[in-house]
């Protein structure tokens, strides 16, 4: 194991304002603790210890309002792995992000604000955006979506994605938020998944002010998904797109003023929506999360990590592929807080787009990943946006590198805002680890696990470590963790709970010190995160091998210094000779832009006896770093194939 050295002094120093308005500290005033760091330590313990008096207490607090009272807060009769939250109980996500806002002191507050990729700004108050949840939940009805069907969001972050995702929610439908910046062959194994029944698509989006075809990527998608039923089309960009004769259907031209139908009386622990993310093997992972459990979840952690109040504004750019889209639509709107969704990138169509963002909004907490400020640090410009209303950085996707973290929260925040780290997944619907903002931080660190979260530092032996790098594992179960995966039970358990026994492994490397400074170091399994987005080198392997002229592919993740990590490939041709001059170009269009590899050409891929693409040995050998044991290697297939980097084959 690796030593991690501790940290003297820490960056970030909360005053006594940030210490009176957290609405956790507040909380836990109440409830007759203190409110220093050994207080919060006091606080989790007896989370851990007192589940049934937690979630209870958390979920008042948080204004989750139960339509119909839980008789427990979990129920693990099922087993460890299978734990039922909130049972007995009833509540809709619609119920709590959109029709109690639409009337009272939040109908006329803005709930939603658009900003496109080339300027466009559109916004809904609470009471418009309950008008269009249930317009919609009323056409979807109408097109044969009945309570339990799969509806796929194949769309950019505009308004309608909250409202669709929101409908569904309503007539007990389940959502599946895909990435906008899928092939084909990607959105076509959500869709047969899941088995949906309609897709909710647009006629494109842009991406640094070029078109992405959106609806010529659906309709490929859907020759192969004979379960969608019907199509439902976003005009978003206003160009026209070929329409399918009794599928296809434009969102604009639905019933205007439809039959009303019922808010869906959805239990707990019904699904609300899965959330596919990839393995390094095998088909992606469809996440389940329910409507008990996300909604307290998403409470907790922008009410108790975050510290969002009724009337702030939120503003993050994502997508709806990433956890942080549904995230977004769920937990600020249900505390009664305006969202900024946020096309594009941060640095188009200029370099100071996100602090002319958090300048019009009044935005005051924003959301952005090291990706991002990674990008905005390179494009130079100096930062002279004051940004008055901005009172805290939240930042996920990937780990800090000091550098960045010094610069966001020195230069851009003035030492006076906090970088509120945060650090988990789509699988436990949110946080594991944060930075709470009223607690001393550490540049690019975490103060501790989330309330509720049991979570600890396993080394190779399943005991825990202090001051070593080793296994982020949780000891518990919480609200917001999968229900399993979308009809594969044996797959989660293999993938979580079959390392140590009733251990969560959640499949990154995590250090803790003796001063309760925890970070994280990456991934532990083969997954690639690009620009803050888990991908499984099957999955670019697969639209790769849509050339004919490849005959095996092996993709690794390499560190990028703007990025984090960007993707290699290693493709062994059919025909022997130099590499046609289109292969990257077709790679690049057959995995998707925002997914492509760097393609290098090999005589041969480095294979186990029984025929394994060793990756992990590949790597090491591209990035000169040790090998490690070789015994397995088939000797016919030597690493030598593999070139050393010579750090020319960028995109």
């Amino acid at each position: 194991m690796v030593d991690v050295q501790p940290v003297e002094q820490p960056a970030w120093v909360p005053d006594e304002q940030i210490r009176e308005r957290s609405r956790l500290l507040t909380a836990m005033r109440g409830w007759g603790f203190g409110d220093d760091a050994t207080a919060v330590t006091e606080l989790n313990r007896r989370a851990i210890a007192e589940p049934e008096w937690f979630w209870q207490a958390a979920a008042t607090d948080l204004g989750v309002d139960f339509s119909v009272p839980f008789d427990r807060a979990v129920d693990e009769s099922a087993g460890k792995p299978f734990p039922r939250w909130f049972t007995g109980g009833g509540l809709n996500i619609a119920q709590l992000a959109a029709h109690r806002h639409a009337q009272g002191t939040n109908a006329d507050r803005t709930a939603i604000v658009y900003e496109g990729d080339e300027g466009e700004r559109r916004t809904l108050t609470f009471a418009e955006l309950d008008v269009e949840v249930r317009r919609f939940a009323a056409n979807l009805t109408q097109l044969g979506v009945r309570r339990g069907d799969r509806v796929v969001l194949f769309m950019p972050v505009v308004p309608e994605a909250a409202v669709a995702f929101l409908a569904i929610a309503m007539i007990g439908a389940v959502s599946v938020p895909t990435f906008s910046g899928y092939a084909p062959d990607a959105l076509a194994t959500r869709l047969q998944d899941s088995e949906a029944v309609l897709l909710v698509t647009a006629d494109g989006t842009t991406r640094r002010g070029k078109r992405v075809e959106l609806k010529a990527t659906a309709d490929a998608a859907l020759e192969s998904a004979p379960s969608v039923r019907k199509v439902v089309v976003i005009r978003h960009l206003g160009t026209d797109v070929p329409m399918h004769d009794g599928r296809d259907a434009y969102y604009d031209e639905l019933d205007a003023d439809p039959a009303p139908v019922a808010t869906a009386d959805t239990e707990s622990n019904d699904p609300l929506t899965i959330v596919y993310t990839s393995g390094t093997t095998g088909r992606p992972k469809g996440i389940v999360h329910s409507h008990g459990g996300f909604a307290v979840k998403t409470a907790v952690d922008f009410g108790y990590g975050f510290d969002v109040h009724d009337g702030d504004v939120v503003s993050w750019i994502t997508d709806l592929g990433w956890l942080v889209g549904p995230m977004l639509m769920t937990g600020p709107l249900q505390l009664g807080a305006t969202i900024v969704m946020i096309e594009g990138l941060p640095t188009h169509p200029t370099a100071s787009r996100m602090w002319e963002i958090i300048e019009r909004n009044g935005v005051t907490v924003a959301g952005i990943a090291p990706t991002a400020a990674r990008a905005l640090k390179a494009a130079g410009d100096a930062v002279t946006h004051e940004m008055p209303s901005l009172r805290t950085f939240v930042s996920t996707g990937e780990a800090w590198d000091e550098p960045t973290w010094w610069w966001l929260f020195s230069e851009v925040g003035g030492g006076k805002r906090p970088i509120v780290n945060y650090s988990g997944g789509t699988e436990v619907g949110g946080g594991i680890l944060i930075g709470y903002p009223f607690l001393p931080a550490a540049p690019a660190a975490f103060t501790g696990a989330l309330p509720g979260v049991d979570a600890a530092v396993f080394g190779e032996d399943g005991k825990p470590v202090v001051g070593e790098i080793g296994e982020l594992v949780v000891r518990n179960t919480f609200p917001g963790m999968t229900h399993a995966f979308w009809q594969d039970r044996e797959r989660y358990l293999e993938t979580y709970w079959n390392q140590w026994d009733g251990v969560w492994v959640h499949g990154d490397l995590a250090s803790i010190d003796d001063q309760g400074v925890w970070r994280i170091h990456g991934r532990s399994d083969d997954t690639i995160k690009l620009s803050g987005r888990r991908v499984g080198p099957a999955e670019i392997e697969a639209a790769l091998l849509r050339d004919n002229r490849i005959a095996e592919v092996a993709v690794i993740g390499v560190p990028d210094e703007l990025r984090g990590q960007r993707a290699v490939a290693f493709a062994v041709l059919r025909a022997a000779g130099e590499a046609p001059q289109d292969l990257q170009d077709t790679a690049t269009g057959n995995a998707g832009r925002s997914f492509a590899p760097a393609v290098v050409v090999v005589e041969s891929l480095p294979k186990t006896k029984n025929g394994k693409i060793m990756r992990r040995a590949i790597r090491s050998r591209f990035l000169g770093s040790p090998i490690g044991d070789m015994s397995a290697l088939d000797p016919t297939t030597p690493l030598e194939a593999i070139p050393v980097s010579a750090g020319d084959e960028q995109e």
